[in-house]
C-alpha cells in the first residue's frame, strides 16, 4: 500500500507539473505584441520617411516627413516637402491630435480618421502608437510561420476597433494588418514589406502599404529611410515646441 500511495503522489506531483509548463507555454497574444513594438521601432527615435499617394489613374503626391516619438503616447512629425506643406507639424499625445500651420496662429485639434496628407493612410497611421497601447490581444490562432493576433481597441477614441494582424514567427513583426470597424466592415489593409536593417539591432520592414475598399484603386505607400535611437525632452512634445521641430534635426 505504501508503494502504491507513493507511485499515486509521484503521479499526480508529474500532472501538476506538466500542467503548470503547459499553461506556461500558452500562446501570449499581449506578450507577443509587446514584441512586435520593440522589435518595428525604439522606446525614443527620430525617423525620416516619405509618404507617396497614388491614385487610380497613376497620378502620385509625396511628402517627406521628419518624426520623433518618446514612450508610448507621445509622437510629432514635421513635414520637409512638397514646398506646400513645408513647415506644417502635427503632434500626438494619446488620443489626441493637433496640426500646426505655420502663420496661421495657434495649432487646430485634427481627428484620428482625417488625413492631413489625404490617401488611404489617415492622422492615426501617420502618427501611429504603439500596438500594444492602443490594442489588447484577445485572441490568437498560431500557424506555420505565423501568428494571428486578433486585436481590440482599448478605447473608443481609436481608429480601428479590432485588428486582424498576421506576424512573422521569425522576425516577429507584422506582415499583413486587416483594419475593421465596430460594425465589422474593413476599412483598410496594411501591408509591411522589405526587411531592412537600420543599425543598433533594429531589422523591420522599411515600406508599409496600404488599400481600402472604401477608396478603390487608390493606395498610399510609407517608405523608411531613417530610424534612430534619440533622447528627447518631454517638451519637444508640447504645442508650444510645433514651430521649433525643425530644431531636432
Amino acid at each position: 500500500m505504501p508503494g502504491k500511495k507513493l507511485f499515486f503522489i509521484k503521479t499526480l506531483v508529474i500532472a501538476v507539473v506538466l500542467l503548470l509548463t503547459g499553461a506556461a507555454l500558452a500562446l501570449d497574444g499581449d506578450a507577443i505584441l509587446t514584441q512586435v513594438d520593440k522589435n518595428l521601432q525604439p522606446e525614443s527615435y527620430e525617423m525620416y520617411r516619405k509618404l507617396i499617394n497614388i491614385e487610380p489613374d497613376g497620378g502620385k503626391k509625396e511628402f517627406v516627413l521628419y518624426s520623433v516619438k518618446k514612450g508610448r503616447n507621445k509622437m510629432v512629425a514635421l513635414f520637409l516637402s512638397p514646398a506646400s506643406e513645408k513647415g506644417r507639424s502635427t503632434l500626438r499625445q494619446d488620443d489626441n491630435m493637433w496640426l500646426y500651420i505655420p502663420n496661421v496662429g495657434k495649432p487646430i485639434r485634427i481627428t484620428s480618421l482625417q488625413s492631413v496628407v489625404g490617401g488611404v493612410f489617415n492622422n492615426s497611421d501617420i502618427l501611429r502608437l504603439d500596438y500594444s497601447t492602443e490594442y489588447d490581444a484577445v485572441g490568437i490562432v498560431e500557424e506555420e510561420d505565423a501568428y494571428i493576433l486578433d486585436l481590440k481597441a482599448k478605447t473608443n477614441a481609436i481608429a480601428y476597433d479590432r485588428l486582424k494582424m498576421q506576424v512573422d514567427k521569425k522576425t516577429v513583426v507584422p506582415t499583413t494588418i486587416e483594419c475593421f470597424a465596430a460594425s465589422g466592415m474593413l476599412i483598410k489593409t496594411l501591408y509591411y514589406k522589405k526587411i531592412k536593417d537600420f543599425g543598433d539591432g533594429l531589422v523591420r520592414p522599411s515600406v508599409l502599404e496600404t488599400d481600402s475598399p472604401l477608396y478603390k484603386g487608390y493606395k498610399s505607400v510609407m517608405i523608411y529611410a531613417k530610424i534612430n535611437k534619440k533622447e528627447l525632452a518631454d517638451e519637444v512634445f508640447s504645442l508650444n515646441y510645433l514651430p521649433r521641430v525643425n530644431e531636432l534635426r
